[in-house]
């Protein structure tokens, strides 16, 4: 499966710059970035949330991990719980499952974005697949994706 086509339609129709990455087929984040020869602090990885009664996607480096009671006090509900893969398989269809891109907007899925994928100019990103990967500015992801920026991951 190639890049996801709503992504692809999404960013050329914005004329956003970015690279499509190959690599050999990788399922986890640090198997990903160790491929791409990429930080763990640039690649944005997606982890699914079931928060106040809605699916929801937190991106977070590589390196991290969702801190759910940090999410919840942002959202402002009382429970969160990491989602399963049948939680959210058919909300993507374009996508291979867990290989989602962060743009959950393309989606009607709520973003929050951890405050330390701000501090590079560029993140990596799963492209919809487990073979290739996006690499973009982060301030056109900002401006695209217009996530929720917060503290939501134990670093």
């Amino acid at each position: 499966m190639p890049v996801s086509r709503k992504l692809k339609a999404f960013l050329d129709e914005h004329r956003v710059g970015y690279h499509v990455l190959s690599h050999h087929e990788r399922f986890t984040s640090s198997e990903i970035a160790q491929a791409l020869h990429v930080p763990g602090q640039e690649l944005a990885k997606v982890v699914m949330v079931k928060a106040g009664g809605k699916l929801v996607m937190a991106v977070l480096t590589a390196n991290d991990r969702v801190d759910l009671a940090s999410l919840k006090g942002v959202m402002g509900v009382r429970e969160a719980s990491l989602a399963t893969e049948d939680d959210f398989r058919g909300t993507f269809p374009d996508c291979e499952v867990g290989a989602m891109p962060p743009f959950g907007n393309l989606y009607d899925v709520e973003v929050f974005a951890d405050t330390a994928l701000t501090k590079d100019k560029e993140i990596v990103f799963e492209a919809g697949n487990h073979k290739e990967a996006v690499k973009l500015a982060y301030e056109d992801f900002d401006r695209l994706v217009k996530p929720t920026v917060a503290e939501i991951a134990a670093h």
